[in-house]
């Protein structure tokens, strides 16, 4: 499959300028996708817009990412429902800082490749362009019955729940629409990508260039990303997920992958790895045969989790994963580290319980009934003992068995559970 082709079986083509296709088809081109630098990380949801530059790349294309430190200071009314807060220069820069790292672990910059991607701030060239020029060179080139006409303009005045639209906000294409005629101009970028709530201001781009300046430009969106169920795609209980391992652990960021629905699995499989379409489509047809191994859902999250995170992340996420799910050992909980354990275990009950305590030892009796309400009497505490059913630390224990310091995970934890699903975690202090 040419590059185009491989897109619309990914599913990853929404609307396309006539003539998008044949471009990328006769020529090597160059083409820019934006960024907004509203965090120092990018989350999911930024990962169709980055798996579309990295096929372009392989391709034999040439990707520039602009990273919005101007428009970025006036927010996109895009899908928005009411303004965004506005961004001041200096978290700007760190965000984009940011950006640029997590997006050359899979972006090739910097090298003596003629395809080699770069990074732009559009701020570099809009910051000395006074408003008197800009509504000279530009302004009068675009009329205000187009700019009303767009989607975004019109959801935003007629929404029964519409806050109006700012200037700054009614500015926002105009202004992206001259990222795009810089590009063109500077850098021979004859493409601009991004998801299908961004049609409109693509096209304000292309027509700006058209009628400024004599050339043609292309523009080329992706559907934006939805959950079968109806639920936001990239959202849980607890916000984003993140690449920032930080602010989303592996272990979180394999598991969000790992839970996917069977058509969700299907459809992200395509888009979010750089597996064959021979190799998916087999995938594909074996999963439905016996969607209940969730094969699929498993080869996925390996695969997004590598990408992002790399082989290692896997494997610790693998085995924070068995655990919960599989004959996890008491070895497997010494193995990882703090940070994914609190994530394994997040919203389980906790208890804290003394070092002086442990230091002496403590009767599992006590921890259950006294030190802690695991069991709510000691009586409690040795029936479930005697039937078996309490472990520490994923090992099975008596009614005699002593708790001390030697049980500690990380220096701080003992993992406690009674019954198979039933964990609690006892932080020591």
């Amino acid at each position: 499959m040419n590059f185009f082709d491989e897109l619309k079986w990914r599913g990853m083509i929404h609307d396309v300028i006539p003539g998008t296709e044949e471009l990328l088809s006769k020529n090597k081109t160059t083409a820019y996708v934006g960024i907004d630098p509203t965090a120092d990380s990018l989350h999911i949801g930024h990962l169709v817009s980055v798996m579309m530059m990295k096929h372009f790349q392989v391709a034999g294309h040439k990707p520039i990412f602009v990273i919005g430190g101007a428009t970025g200071m006036i927010g996109d009314p895009s899908g928005k429902s009411q303004e965004r807060n506005l961004l001041d220069e200096d978290t700007i820069m760190k965000n984009m800082n940011g950006i640029k790292a997590q997006l050359s672990r899979f972006i090739e910059f910097d090298s003596s490749a003629s395809n080699s991607a770069i990074l732009l701030n559009n701020y570099d060239w809009t910051k000395d362009y006074t408003f008197l020029n800009f509504v000279r060179d530009i302004g009068k080139h675009i009329t205000v019955n187009y700019m009303m006409a767009k989607d975004s303009v019109k959801k935003r005045l007629n929404g029964e729940s519409s806050q109006g639209l700012s200037f700054t906000e009614f500015t926002y294409q105009l202004l992206q629409g001259y990222d795009f005629l810089y590009l063109r101009t500077h850098h021979n970028c004859m493409l601009q990508m991004g998801g299908s709530d961004q049609w409109g201001n693509i096209t304000t781009g292309g027509e700006l260039i058209r009628r400024k300046e004599g050339l043609n430009a292309y523009g080329l969106t992706w559907p934006l990303m939805t959950k079968s169920d109806g639920g936001k795609f990239g959202k849980t209980e607890s916000g984003n997920i993140w690449l920032d391992p930080e602010r989303t652990s592996p272990y979180q960021f394999y598991q969000f992958w790992l839970n996917s629905a069977d058509n969700d699995a299907e459809r992200y499989i395509k888009i979010f790895t750089l597996l064959s379409p021979s190799v998916i489509d087999s995938l594909i047809e074996e999963h439905r045969k016996e969607p209940h191994l969730r094969e699929l859902q498993k080869i996925l999250a390996k695969e997004v989790t590598c990408l992002i995170h790399g082989e290692e992340a896997y494997e610790q996420a693998l085995e924070a994963s068995k655990i919960l799910f599989g004959n996890a050992t008491s070895e497997t909980l010494q193995k990882i580290d703090e940070r994914t354990l609190l994530s394994v275990f997040e919203g389980v009950p906790q208890f804290e319980i003394s070092r002086n305590d442990l230091k002496s030892g403590l009767p599992i009796v006590d921890l259950l009934s006294v030190n802690t309400t695991i069991m709510s009497s000691k009586g409690e505490a040795r029936r479930a003992l005697k039937s078996n059913a309490i472990s520490v630390n994923k090992e099975k224990v008596a009614e005699d068995a002593i708790i001390g310091e030697r049980h500690l995970i990380a220096d701080k934890y003992i993992l406690a559970q009674s019954g198979k699903k039933n964990y609690y975690l006892l932080i020591v202090r």
